[in-house]
C-alpha cells in the first residue's frame, strides 16, 4: 500500500432523528482511502470526525509498504497496534474504514466486482426498510412506510422504547398505525435500541402479538446478556442485537448466551469485513442467520458473500447520505439488491467529491 488518507463529512438529517435513548441533527460519514498499483479503494465509517486523526496518525504509519493484496495481514496489524488506544469505538471504527477500503483496493486492482473476490453465496441480497424514528409525527411515519411499499419493499422497521421507554403507549400506537398501513402481508419489524427494562421489554414484546411483529431488535441493552436471554425466552418475535460489537470475541460472548435468534454486525464498527465475515461463520456454526446493520452500501457484497445472511438493513439516514456521497449506488425495489451484477471492480461506488465538499469537517 502506497498511501492512506481520511476525511470527515457532517450531513444535516431530513428532520432531526430519534430514537429510544438518542436523539441527533446530523450525521459525520468519515471516510478512508488507500492507494496502490495506480488504483484506489475506499471504505467508511459512521462515527465521531476524531476518527480521521485515528487513521492518519496511527494506522497510516503501520501499513505504508503493506501488500494490498493482503487485508486480514493489514487487520492483524491495525487492532494489536490499538491495544493501549483502546480498540472499542473510535479506534474500532477507523480499522473498520481503513479494512473497508483495503477490500474494495484488492478488487479493483483484480478487476473484480467485490462479491465475486468474496465467493458470491447469492445474487441478490434481501434489504428491509429501516426508520420509522421516535421524532417522526404521524404523517412522517406513514409517509415513509408508504414510500418503502412502493418500492416493493416487504420487511420494514420502525423505533420503539421512546424516551427511554417511558412512552408505552405511544410505541403501541405506532406499531399499531404501521401494521394498519402496511396491511397483513407484511413484516413489521421493531427496534428498541436498549430503552426498556426486562419486564417492561416483557410486556411490550406481548402487548405486540396482535400485530405480528417478527424482529424485537435490542428490546434491552446489548450489554445485557442475561436480560436478552429473558425476554427471548419471553417473546414470540425474533430478538436480535449486535451492532455494538466492536471484535470478535463479543459476537462469540453474545451468540453463546443464548442471548439473539439473529445476530447483528456492523462492518464499520466491527474491524470491517474481514471481522464481520467471521463473525458471519461463528454465526453459522451456531445455526443462526446474520443481519447486516446499516450502512448499506458498504455491507451488500459482503452479504451476498455469506449463505447465513437473513437481510441487509436499508436505513433511511445512512441511504440518503450514501446516495448523496457517492454514485452507483444500488436499486431496493422489489426487496432486493443485487451487488456486483453492474460488473463494475471493488464495491462499484465512486465518491462524490463536488457533493460531499460542502459537508466537510476535516
Amino acid at each position: 500500500m502506497e498511501h492512506l488518507s481520511a476525511s470527515a463529512y457532517r450531513v444535516p438529517t431530513d428532520p432531526p432523528g430519534g430514537d429510544a435513548t438518542l436523539t441527533w441533527d446530523a450525521t459525520t460519514l468519515v471516510l478512508a482511502e488507500v492507494t496502490a498499483g495506480g488504483r484506489s479503494g475506499i471504505g467508511w465509517t459512521y462515527g465521531s470526525p476524531a476518527t480521521t486523526h485515528v487513521i492518519t496518525g496511527e494506522l497510516a504509519p503501520l501499513l505504508t509498504g503493506h501488500d494490498a493484496f493482503d487485508v486480514p495481514g493489514a487487520n492483524d496489524v491495525m487492532s494489536r497496534a490499538v491495544r493501549n488506544t483502546g480498540r472499542p469505538g473510535i479506534a474500532a471504527g477507523g480499522i473498520s474504514a481503513v479494512d473497508n477500503a483495503l477490500w474494495d483496493l484488492k478488487a479493483r486492482l483484480l478487476g473484480l466486482p467485490l462479491a465475486r473476490l468474496l465467493g458470491a453465496a447469492r445474487r441478490e441480497v434481501a434489504v428491509y426498510g429501516s426508520g420509522g424514528l421516535t421524532t417522526y409525527d404521524d404523517e412522517q411515519l406513514v409517509q415513509q412506510l408508504g414510500d418503502w411499499g412502493e418500492q416493493g419493499i416487504d420487511r420494514v422497521k420502525i423505533k420503539i422504547g421512546e424516551s427511554w421507554g417511558s412512552r408505552e403507549p405511544r410505541d403501541l400506537d405506532r406499531v399499531r398505525r404501521a401494521r394498519r398501513v402496511m396491511g397483513d402481508d407484511k413484516e413489521l419489524y421493531v427496534d428498541a435500541n436498549g430503552g426498556y427494562t426486562r419486564k417492561q421489554a416483557v410486556r411490550v414484546g406481548a402487548a405486540m402479538t396482535e400485530f405480528g411483529v417478527t424482529w424485537f431488535e435490542e428490546p434491552v441493552s446489548s450489554d445485557d446478556l442475561a436480560g436478552l436471554c429473558e425476554v427471548r425466552a419471553a417473546v414470540r418475535a425474533d430478538v436480535a442485537a449486535g451492532e455494538y460489537g466492536y471484535d470478535l470475541p463479543y459476537f462469540a460472548r453474545m451468540i453463546t448466551a443464548g442471548a439473539v435468534d439473529c445476530l447483528q454486525a456492523d462492518a464499520t464498527r466491527c474491524g470491517g469485513i474481514t471481522v464481520w465475515l467471521r463473525a458471519a461463520a461463528v454465526a453459522e456454526a451456531h445455526g443462526l442467520h446474520i443481519s447486516a446493520h446499516c450502512a448499506p452500501h458498504m455491507h451488500a457484497h459482503a452479504a451476498a458473500a455469506v449463505p447465513n445472511i437473513r437481510h441487509l438493513e436499508w436505513f433511511h439516514d445512512h441511504v440518503r447520505i450514501e446516495n448523496v456521497l457517492f454514485h452507483g449506488s444500488l436499486d431496493p425495489r422489489g426487496g432486493t439488491v443485487a451487488p456486483g451484477a453492474s460488473g463494475e471492480p471493488g464495491h462499484g461506488l465512486e465518491w462524490n467529491q463536488q457533493a460531499a465538499e460542502p459537508h466537510r469537517t476535516n
